[in-house]
């Protein structure tokens, strides 16, 4: 027990003190760090799939109280932006939960406490961990304060912004779109990617994402906001 209350700082930046403390112990241990005989038990794997579903809900739940003018279609673009895996792993890189994971010698070598895949599925741990310990309403409070700025920015956002662009483009008669990767920095775990989005005759915008997907995100981003779009499409 002694061992599980070492994450003290961790409880302080979630805002959360845990009666059971080796639930948070279980959260952060990955089942490379275990016995094949221990993993179900140990890891955070059920916790996961768990925390997965507390998302979910508390995610579905703000949006529906927030957005009461939005249709089924804009509720669920926004859900689905909100719980993505870099949405998720971001919390975790906010929270430091890579400093405060466990790993098997093999992917903490390989770089696991960067990865996106592990980042996002221990922050879902995390989130069914406080959940069990506390219910419903604290998982709430942890969810929404920690979604913080990603949450106001999908309150006024009611479309994914590259489908956005895509669709202001083609009200206007130009073509679609491109998204150029212009670069890639960084070890094979732990990309950097820089996208370059390209319409007619605008100047490029460029943004920097740990993946493909997410820069080209960005990039769309910005491009509307340098644009004013977002006023226009609101």
């Amino acid at each position: 027990m002694a061992k599980a209350r070492s994450h003290e700082r961790l409880e302080a930046r979630l805002g959360y003190r845990f009666a059971d403390p080796a639930l948070l112990e279980r959260a952060l241990t990955h089942a490379s760090a275990l016995s094949p005989s221990k993993r179900i038990a140990n890891s955070y794997q059920r916790l996961e799939f768990l925390g997965d579903r507390v998302l979910g809900l508390v995610v579905a739940d703000l949006l529906y109280r927030r957005l009461p003018d939005a249709n089924e279609g804009d509720l669920n673009r926004s859900l689905v932006r909100l719980v993505r895996k870099e949405a998720c792993a971001a919390i975790a890189r906010e929270l430091d939960l890579g400093r405060e994971l466990h790993l098997g010698e093999a992917e903490a070598r390989t770089g696991g406490a960067e990865k996106d895949a592990i980042l996002s599925d221990v922050a879902e741990a995390v989130f069914a961990a406080v959940y069990l310990d506390g219910g419903f309403g604290k998982a709430f409070e942890v969810v929404e304060r920690l979604l913080g700025s990603q949450f106001e920015v999908s309150l006024n956002l009611r479309a994914d912004p590259k489908t956005t662009l895509q669709e202001w483009a083609q009200g206007r008669g130009l073509e679609p779109p491109l998204y150029v990767e212009i670069e890639r920095t960084g070890p094979d775990h732990a990309p950097e990617f820089t996208i370059a989005v390209r319409l007619g005759s605008f100047p490029d915008v460029t943004a920097t994402g740990p993946s493909k997907k997410l820069a080209e995100h960005k990039a769309a981003e910005a491009f509307l906001i340098r644009e004013k779009v977002w006023r226009e499409t609101l």
